[in-house]
């Protein structure tokens, strides 16, 4: 999609001509895993930043499917860009396509720590992961918190990272320990349940309506099964459900009577359905070496940031080597400028022009093509006052960059500066990044009716 120049400010292309090229191209596959793939991109009850904005029908939290690809439409969102910024810059390293007809980066330089504002699941032999999603500025505060103190526990972590973020929303009600647990030793898991509201709708009587599901359950099945429960008299407390979703998620459920407790149908409904799920915690991961292996939550902010201090280096160098040829170039337009006559009589006349330029000034190869490069009235136009600004802004630059290479102070405050950049995008403060899974805790155990006998 950035070959095809599809970022966030740009129109939006058919789906089928960004399939087409990924097959084409890089993933010699079928369209409809490729298309599967952009689709979940694009999915803001699936994905907690999405990847792709998509126009037209990308599928719905009930499960239905997105339309066809030459119906729908796709571009990168904000997000993406932060992954790819820096691939024109040597940040990281390139690897031919299977055909070797192009290149692909190996991976990206992810200013964004996709691994866990995203997450990730998936199963290959004999290994398996699974990372819930989480809240991108609760992450760049741990980040920072960490660069700036390495030593930092696991404990002061869990109180600046206390959770999953899904992007359906609902509560977690896990213990506090058993959080901080899984993120010590990289596995565990997580239990979400459905928010819900009391609603009052007079004469004494109440509705509950359930606002936000648990991630990855798909609403209509909620309701299916809810509803086979109730048929099969499973659901003492339970008169009737019913679907009034619009836009937004909204499940009514209508008690026997007004004297049963809400907490109490609520506590029957988590334990029988999926209005309360959980979600596992496996970080199984590539490290830096490529090797799989199960890293905590510290580990994984850690490999984020070597890795985005190394795309640093690596981007700074190849700044330094751009200034290098740009000053060469310029010490060639100044000879250029003070023997601006014989220069054209060369370019004129001879017929090894460039051959000519390096006997006659004693100039590089760089800059004989540079200055043969240049239009003649652009010749006309140098000026020395501008190439003389011109190179003593690149001298400053260079200097600059040079002690940011050596010093890992400047570097510390560089990687600071970039984490406070996406976290001003995406954290908290903005609607994208706003917290959507409350931390509710531990649920206390509460006695529960059996079956239909027990009913109010």
């Amino acid at each position: 999609m950035r070959a095809l120049k599809l970022d966030p400010d740009a129109g939006f292309k058919k789906c089928a001509r960004v399939v087409g090229d990924v097959i084409g191209k890089y993933h010699p596959h079928g369209d409809s895993a490729v298309y599967d793939a952009l689709v979940r991109l694009a999915q803001t009850f699936a994905a907690r930043y999405a990847l792709v904005e998509g126009q037209g029908n990308f599928g719905n939290v009930d499960g239905d499917n997105a339309a066809a690809m030459r119906y729908t439409e796709a571009r990168l969102t904000e997000v993406a860009q932060s992954l790819l910024d820096g691939l024109d810059e040597d940040a990281v390293d390139f690897r031919e396509t299977y055909d070797g007809g192009d290149s692909e980066p190996v991976v990206l330089p992810a200013a964004f720590p996709n691994l866990l504002a995203n997450g990730a699941a998936g199963i290959a032999v004999g290994l398996a992961t699974s990372i819930p999603p989480h809240n991108a500025g609760e992450l760049c505060d741990a980040l920072t918190a960490l660069l700036k103190d390495p030593r930092l526990s696991d404990e002061a972590l869990v109180t600046l990272v206390p959770g999953p973020d899904f992007p359906t929303g609902g509560v977690l009600v896990e213990a506090r320990a058993q959080i901080a647990d899984a993120y010590a030793t990289g596995r565990g898991g997580f239990r979400v349940r459905a928010r819900w509201e009391k609603e009052d709708i007079g004469r004494g009587q109440y509705q509950i309506v359930v606002t936000e599901i648990p991630y990855q359950v798909q609403k209509a099945r909620l309701i299916e099964r809810i509803a086979e429960l109730l048929q099969a008299r499973k659901l003492a407390l339970l008169a009737d459900v019913r679907d009034e979703s619009a836009e937004d998620v909204r499940i009514v459920l209508e008690p026997k009577s007004r004297t049963v407790e809400a907490e109490l149908l609520m506590e029957m409904l988590f334990r029988q359905t999926e209005l309360e799920n959980r979600i596992g915690l496996n970080m199984n991961m590539l490290d830096a070496a490529g090797v799989p292996r199960v890293m905590t939550l510290k580990q994984v902010l850690q490999a984020f940031l070597d890795h985005r201090r190394t795309v640093l280096l690596r981007r700074t160098a190849h700044r330094l080597a751009a200034i290098a040829h740009r000053l060469d170039v310029l010490g060639g337009y100044l000879v250029a400028y003070l023997n601006l006559d014989e220069v054209i009589r060369i370019v004129r006349e001879e017929d090894e022009p460039k051959a000519a330029l390096v006997a006659a000034f004693g100039i590089s190869d760089v800059q004989a093509e540079a200055i043969l490069n240049m239009r003649l009235r652009a010749l006309r136009r140098l000026e020395e006052a501008a190439i003389g600004r011109e190179h003593e802004a690149l001298e400053v630059e260079r200097a600059q960059l040079e002690k940011l290479e050596k010093s890992a102070r400047r570097q510390k405050t560089v990687l600071l500066a970039e984490i406070a950049e996406i976290k001003e995008r995406f954290g908290q403060e903005t609607v994208l990044g706003a917290r959507r899974t409350a931390v509710g805790g531990a649920t206390p155990p509460q006695t529960v009716p059996r079956g239909g006998a027990g009913g109010a």
